[in-house]
Formats: structure tokens, sequence, C-alpha cells
């Protein structure tokens, strides 16, 4: 083959390699939080940690105060409890109070609780059209809001449709123009004891036409064993997948929980968590209170353990730096 042909040939495909480049990056531009290997990062590249709780605003709407109450104890993130019943309006509301007290937003669909298990849970398809009913007033807010796709999306039945319905409910995100970091929960009530997620993550990742979802454990009962947990952590860690434990409590109905190990790993590990929950709790499982009638001036011992304990949310968080730039305004 003559030089000039093979100077040609070389010069095409350096032209070709370029053009597709820039065509992947006007498709899928990095835009808001996040995922760059096992981390989330913001926008302008800097790494971000969850360090938060869960509020129930849907059972308790008259209870904003949460929001400044949360900030002011330290955390730098918020998962806020949505239903089908929660408009746009009301959404937008939540997110304004969460940039107003400068936390990451995490809106959490809580109708697909124990979907196989409990009557009036929903599939993670109607999960996706809530979210893409939303699509207005989502917009604009990657930098500070989190979709959190559907609680506890499967109970403890049949659990094989996880990942088609996890990979097709976030498709139709996409599609829907959502450019959002997403959070999907683990099946088995969120605890993923039968490693579902865990076997199938990687595939429900690549999935995703963005490349940007966090999986999310819930660490109750199932995890009484710092073994446990470690081995959790372990299994995203060399899958170079990012994991938040997306609740956590000190105990459950299903035994007591690791939880000095949930917290202390993660803070080594770099994973974020998210305690269950502020305030409200009913049904007998009043003992994940963090805050005695949601008054930040009576904390729990389970309030106290993770606000203010070594590894707690107090001593570790670190806010978002997107509070600190232009970008707050939008």
């Amino acid at each position: 083959m003559c030089a000039a042909l093979i100077a040609v040939m070389f010069a095409a495909n350096l032209f070709a390699a370029k053009h597709q480049s820039r065509s992947t990056q006007t498709l899928h531009p990095r835009t808001g939080l996040h995922v760059s290997g096992r981390n989330i990062v913001e926008a302008g590249g800097s790494s971000f940690v969850m360090r938060g709780v869960s509020h129930p605003y849907a059972w308790h709407k008259d209870q904003n105060q949460a929001f400044a109450d949360i900030k002011r104890l330290g955390a730098n993130t918020l998962r806020v409890v949505l239903t089908g019943g929660v408009g746009a309006g009301e959404v937008a509301d939540v997110i304004a109070r969460c940039k107003q007290h400068r936390l990451i937003c995490v809106l959490e669909y809580h109708d697909t609780t124990g979907y196989g298990e409990q009557d009036e849970a929903v599939a993670l398809d109607t999960a996706a059209e809530y979210w893409t009913g939303l699509s207005s007033v989502l917009a604009g807010q990657e930098n500070f809001v989190v979709v959190n796709l559907g609680n506890e999306p499967y109970g403890n039945g049949d659990t094989t449709g996880w990942a088609g319905a996890t990979s097709a409910a976030v498709r139709k995100l996409r599609d829907a123009g959502l450019q959002h970091l997403i959070m999907v929960d683990g099946p088995n009530w969120g605890q993923d004891w039968q490693g579902v997620m865990r076997s199938n993550a990687a595939a429900v990742f690549n999935s995703d036409p963005r490349r940007n979802i966090v999986f999310s454990v819930h660490m109750y009962g199932v995890y009484g064993t710092a073994q446990k947990v470690t081995d959790y952590y372990d299994a995203f860690h060399n899958a170079g997948l990012p994991l938040v434990v997306g609740e956590f409590g000190w105990k459950h109905t299903d035994g007591a929980v690791a939880d000095d190990t949930v917290m202390a790993e993660a803070q080594a590990r770099g994973i974020g968590y998210l305690g269950w929950s502020w305030s409200g709790n009913s049904g007998g499982v009043e003992y994940l209170d963090m805050a005695t009638g949601f008054d930040p001036d009576r904390l729990t011992a389970w309030g106290q353990r993770i606000f203010a304990s070594a590894d707690g949310i107090r001593a570790t968080a670190k806010e978002a730096t997107v509070y600190g730039s232009k970008a707050m305004a939008r």
C-alpha cells in the first residue's frame, strides 16, 4: 500500500474518531450530578458523598421545618418521600426548600414498596409515568436533584423481573429527556438478600444510555453482622459500580443491624448513606424515629447516633459545592 494512500486513510479514521467523540459528547454531556466510576460527582467534577436522612413528607406535609432542622444538624442530602398524590406544584416546592437549605434533594417515589407482596403496590412502569409527568418541574434541576426511581420495588417473592423492569423504567425517563442521576433500589424490600441487584447491576447500568445510575441497598436485619455489610460493599467495589445505602436503621422487625459498620465502612470507602428516618414512624417501628415529635432538640438515641457519632453526619458530611456557585440561582 502506498504511503499516500496510508496517509489518506489515517486522516479519514482520525476525522471519524473525532466526529464520533463530539457526537457522543453532544448526545450525552455530563449534566449535574453524575457517576464517575464508583463515585458520584458534581457537574464541576467534585466528588459528592451523600450524608443525610429520609423525611416522610408525603404523610407529614405540615412538617416543613424539618428541612431546616436536618440541615442544621449537618446533613448535605435529604431523601424526601413522595407518593402518587404529590403533584408537580408540591414537588417544585420541595425542591425549592431543599435548595433554600443547601441540601441535595433525593426525591423518592414510595408507591412501589413491596410490589408483588403488597396489594396496593404499583409496578416500576407506573413510577416511570409519575416521573415523566414531572418533567417540566425536574428539568434544569440536575445539579440539585436525584431521582429515586421507586422505593423497595419488589418484595421477597418472585424478583426475577427486577432487572428488566428497572432498565425499562430508566429508559422511559431518558426518552422523556430526564438527564438526572437516577437512584435504583434493590428488591427484597430493598435489602437484596437474594443478590438480584448485585448480580444484575452491571447490565442495568449499561442499559442506561447516560450511564448515570447509582444503586441503593437498604440495610436492616439482613445486615446484622459486620461481615454481611462489608461483603455487600466489596461486591460493588470489585464491580466498579456506584453504591449508596439508601436506607438503614439500628434495628428493625427482622433483627438488629450492624449500623456501626454500615457507617464506619461507608465513611472509609466514600459510600453515601441516608438513614431512616427523621420522625413520624408508626405501626410499631417508632424506634426508627431520630427526632421525637419532629423536635430537633429531642433526638432519640438513634438520632444521636446518626447525627453526632464519630462516623455520623455532622462529622463527615460535606456540603455540595454547587451551593457556592452561580448554579444555585437556577
